[in-house]
């Protein structure tokens, strides 16, 4: 019972740490409010109910982040809908953290984009994540991500040529 304990501290701990980051992931799949606020719930639940199959507790965020993902595209296949983005639905969750110089057109061309290229974009450049947090979070093979990041940047417009990246 002792280590799973300390186990549960250290997942309070990650999500205390990560819920910004948590409720930007969920967002950035649901793309609505509320529905975000109900996956990272939904999520915290999960978590703490099979926190004792953690192997490995250096992977806590990761896995935790899974869970996000998980989750989320649970709802989205449950929900079989499509949210079409409106000004109200790009607010920021914290008026600290909100862009007062917000580039309408790299959030247009984001939003234009595939799933499997947005949100690799989001997690990488938007969340600032090693490409191999990436890798595990979205349980995809590394060299899959390095692609699909790099099409989706072309796609996107951010790149041109192979030499811009890199």
């Amino acid at each position: 019972m002792r280590v799973g304990r300390k186990l549960e501290k250290l997942l309070i701990q990650c999500i205390t740490e990560n819920q910004e980051r948590a409720y930007r992931l969920a967002y950035s799949y649901v793309r609505n409010k509320e529905d975000a606020l109900d996956i990272v719930q939904d999520a915290i639940h999960k978590a703490f109910m099979s926190i004792e199959n953690l192997k490995n507790t250096g992977s806590l965020k990761s896995w935790f982040f899974r869970i996000i993902v998980t989750t989320s595209l649970d709802f989205i296949r449950k929900q079989k809908k499509v949210q079409i983005m409106d000004e109200e639905k790009l607010e920021v969750v914290l008026p600290s953290s909100q862009d007062h110089y917000a580039d309408l057109d790299l959030a247009r061309s984001l939003n234009e984009l595939p799933d499997k290229y947005r949100i690799l974009i989001i997690l990488r450049f938007f969340e600032d994540m090693k490409i191999e947090e990436i890798a595990e979070v979205l349980n995809e093979n590394l060299n899959t991500v390095k692609t699909r990041l790099y099409q989706g940047l072309r796609k996107q417009g951010s790149i041109k040529d192979c030499r811009s990246f890199g």
